[in-house]
């Protein structure tokens, strides 16, 4: 994309939300349904297993969290008190996900990830 193209883009989505744009839209106000279309199908039981036990990868955790703060900074007014110690959890939670990234942990979820394949082949 162009540069800046981004942030033009991001504001005329919040003057429309502002505006209330999107209020009347399907499904507005629900919660995503999300499928395992992506997902290969001799893996699909494993992923609803993990899924049923509530298991986690840590990068997912970590982006769910990091949605989480974004959506509650994004709601809060400019003068909250609270939001500039949000915005220190929200790049606290940034700098996390981009140290996982580059650790260890994402080769174990690939350890995992191949663990599990093997058991399902």
């Amino acid at each position: 994309m162009i540069p800046g193209f981004e942030a033009i883009v991001e504001e005329r989505i919040k003057k429309a939300q502002k505006e209330g744009a999107f209020d009347n839209l399907e499904g507005a106000k629900k919660p995503l349904e999300f499928s395992d279309a992506n997902v290969p199908e001799e893996l699909k039981m494993g992923h609803k297993i993990l899924k049923n036990a509530g298991f986690l990868p840590p990068e997912v955790d970590l982006r769910k969290q990091i949605q989480n703060t974004q959506d509650l900074w994004d709601a809060m007014d400019e003068d909250n008190p609270q939001r500039p110690a949000l915005r220190k959890k929200l790049n606290y939670l940034l700098t996390k996900l981009d140290a996982t990234r580059n650790s260890g942990l994402s080769l174990m979820a690939d350890r995992y990830r191949q663990s599990i394949e093997k058991k399902f082949s």
